[in-house]
C-alpha cells in the first residue's frame, strides 16, 4: 500500500481531505483519486455555480483546481501551503461535470510546482492552473486524526 513520508496511506489522505476541506465540500467538490504528486477531483455543475452570464463562475473553477492542487501538493504527507497560483480560463462551461487533474512538475525540500488541467465531460479544456507551494516540516494530518471511532469520522464527514 502506497504511503506518504509521514506514514499515511493514500486512502487515509483521501479521507482526511474529504472530511477536513469544508470549503471544497460546500462547493460540491469530490476527491476521486490521489497518488504521490497527483490528484483528480470533480465538481458537478449546479445553478449556484453559475455567474450572471449563465456560465460557471471563475471562482468555482478556481476552487476546483485549487483543491486538486492542494491534495496533490500534500500527497507526500508534508504540510504544503500555496504561495503562488495563476489560472487561465480558456473555455466557458455551462453544464455537466468539471474535472481537475493536478500533477507535480517539480519537487524539492522547500518548494514544489504543480499544473492542474480542468476539463469538462467531453474532455475539452476549460482552464489551466499552475501553483507553487512552500513545503513545511510538519505532517499535514494531526497524529490523532484517525484515532476516533468510525462513527466520529462519519460525523466529521457530514458536519458543516
Amino acid at each position: 500500500m502506497e504511503q506518504t513520508r509521514h506514514g499515511e496511506s493514500m486512502e487515509q489522505l483521501k479521507r482526511f481531505f474529504s472530511a477536513e476541506d469544508k470549503f471544497a465540500r460546500h462547493n460540491g467538490i469530490e476527491l476521486l483519486e490521489v497518488a504521490d504528486g497527483w490528484a483528480r477531483a470533480c465538481m458537478e455543475i449546479f445553478p449556484y455555480h453559475l455567474n450572471g452570464a449563465k456560465t460557471v463562475h471563475g471562482g468555482a473553477i478556481f476552487t476546483l483546481a485549487d483543491f486538486a492542487f492542494a491534495v496533490a501538493s500534500n500527497s507526500h504527507g508534508t504540510l504544503a501551503m500555496g504561495i503562488n497560483t495563476t489560472v487561465s480560463f480558456v473555455k466557458a462551461a455551462i453544464k455537466g461535470t468539471l474535472y481537475a487533474e493536478a500533477r507535480e512538475l517539480a519537487l524539492n525540500s522547500k518548494l514544489a510546482t504543480y499544473q492542474v488541467l480542468v476539463t469538462d465531460d467531453a474532455k475539452a479544456v476549460i482552464a489551466l492552473f499552475q501553483g507553487t507551494v512552500y513545503r513545511k516540516k510538519e505532517s499535514l494530518i494531526p497524529p490523532d486524526f484517525f484515532q476516533g471511532s468510525a462513527d466520529d469520522l462519519g460525523r466529521n464527514l457530514h458536519e458543516d
